[in-house]
């Protein structure tokens, strides 16, 4: 089986490579993975992109590739639509014509974030800023296509939210702060799930491949993928902050010192969501009607273990 990674580069293309990797080496069958960044493909190139998926011609197609600078997007909405819209649907064409699985990556910024409670797949998208109408518009693109495809492939467009991995992130940002001033100022009045890169990375593979990494049928659609849990952003640096210095790390600021102000007090070129809550019920039917509490284990897992996990990594290392 041929599998293509769009997104090398990125904190969710690394988690794929890592999980890939090491569990294909165990393998007897092993697939052709080709992991694509961005100086193998430009996205915003139409016709290298139906170039690549020609060439290799993937049984399976991963696109953790996207345009995800929020307030740069504003002003730069052409290259946005162009990675996050039209690229996607490409990829998604190429799978419905070519019976093949796409797995594509979409985000709570294509709800406005005032509901109250927890954002459910079918619920009516209504993005704030250039960024979530990117993300909305491949999303439509995606499920549009695949209606018109008279069952041919399948698709999962996993929304989540906060993602933190290998790369630039909100922890890493907090953790850099916290070691330059004594007291921080962080929005409390903001509701998400922060995401590991890698426990999304491993959610995706439990829905689409077994443990030879052979493709499974799902039904295809929009899924929620988010860990257990809630939180704000003022609550995650205080836990980040605390984890660390657990870790033996040498930060200018205390928990304590971590101050909640509201959003309207820290402006910024793009909107946000102050709701980016997300139930991931459906999802979780899944893999109960598969009868495999691994999966649901992983699904249910509440999302400052991985948070904790990940800083006392990163002050293992060496990177705080």
């Amino acid at each position: 089986m041929n599998i293509l990674v769009f997104g090398k580069d990125g904190q969710l293309g690394k988690a794929f490579k890592g999980l890939l990797d090491s569990h294909v080496s165990t393998l007897v069958a092993q697939p052709v993975i080709q992991y694509v960044g961005r100086s193998d493909c430009d996205l915003t190139n139409e016709a290298a992109v139906l170039a690549l998926l020609a060439q290799f011609q993937p049984q399976c197609i991963i696109n953790a590739s996207a345009y995800t600078a929020v307030d740069k997007a504003e002003a730069d909405s052409q290259v946005a639509f162009a990675v996050n819209a039209k690229a996607p649907e490409l990829m998604a064409q190429y799978a419905a014509d070519h019976d093949a699985t796409f797995l594509h990556y979409s985000t709570d910024y294509v709800f406005d974030g005032e509901k109250y409670g927890f954002y459910l797949e079918d619920d009516v998208r209504h993005p704030l800023g250039v960024y979530g109408k990117s993300k909305a518009a491949g999303e439509e693109a995606i499920t549009r296509i695949f209606a018109s495809s008279n069952g041919k492939g399948q698709y999962a467009i996993l929304r989540t939210s906060w993602v933190y991995g290998e790369g630039g992130n909100f922890i890493r940002t907090i953790l850099r702060l916290a070691k330059e001033r004594e007291e921080l100022k962080v929005i409390d009045d903001q509701f998400g799930v922060p995401t590991s890169a890698q426990w999304l990375a491993q959610v995706s593979l439990s829905l689409a491949v077994d443990e030879n990494i052979q493709l499974r049928r799902f039904t295809s659609g929009i899924y929620h993928a988010v860990p257990a849990g809630e939180t704000t952003w003022h609550g995650l640096s205080r836990l980040v902050v605390q984890t660390a210095l657990d870790a033996g790390a040498a930060l200018k600021v205390h928990p304590s010192a971590i101050k909640p102000i509201p959003a309207m007090e820290y402006p910024l070129p793009a909107p946000r969501p102050m709701n980016s809550r997300m139930s991931t019920d459906k999802l979780r039917k899944v893999f109960e009607g598969r009868g495999d509490m691994s999966e649901l284990q992983q699904l249910n897992q509440p999302w400052d273990l991985a948070v904790k996990a990940y800083v006392a990594q990163l002050a293992h290392d060496g990177l705080i």
